[in-house]
């Protein structure tokens, strides 16, 4: 059975893999052009899942110093993402592609969107990277 670590780690692999096809899926299925915080979330997210794949199979907890900082600066852009689709007048950067602040993607009628998709996959990677890095043996280290 594997440890606790290891399958926490193995969640948020499933979930930075997730987020990426997903991202993938809307840009080049859908052919929706990303804006540029889209892109930085892309970024970001990417690596995280060779990061947390590897980490998975090795066990190693403590990629917790690689992971975190990739998912805080995608959690905090993710979430100014959001708040600049709920309050578009406050103004920002998000405006390649026609601007994901003023275009609502219909998902559960307007409740997902592509950034709140985006900031629910950065808050899971790093609440599961943190709780494997808890949930570690004390011999593995920071």
């Amino acid at each position: 059975m594997p440890s606790r670590p290891r399958l926490l780690l193995g969640l948020a692999t499933l979930v930075a893999s997730v987020a990426t096809a997903g991202s993938l899926y809307f840009s080049l299925g859908l052919g929706l052009v990303p804006c540029e915080l889209c892109w930085y979330q892309r970024i970001l997210m990417y690596p995280l899942v060779v990061v947390l794949g590897v980490a998975a199979i090795e066990d190693r907890a403590a990629v917790a110093r690689t992971v975190l900082p990739l998912s805080l600066p995608g959690t905090a852009i993710a979430a100014y993402h959001v708040v600049l689709q709920v309050r578009p007048s406050i103004g920002g950067t998000c405006s390649v592609g026609g601007g994901c602040s003023s275009i609502l993607y219909p998902m559960l009628d307007g409740l997902l969107t592509i950034p709140r998709l985006s900031l629910v996959a950065f808050v899971l990677v790093t609440a599961l990277a943190a709780l494997a890095w808890l949930a570690r043996e004390p011999a593995d280290g920071w």
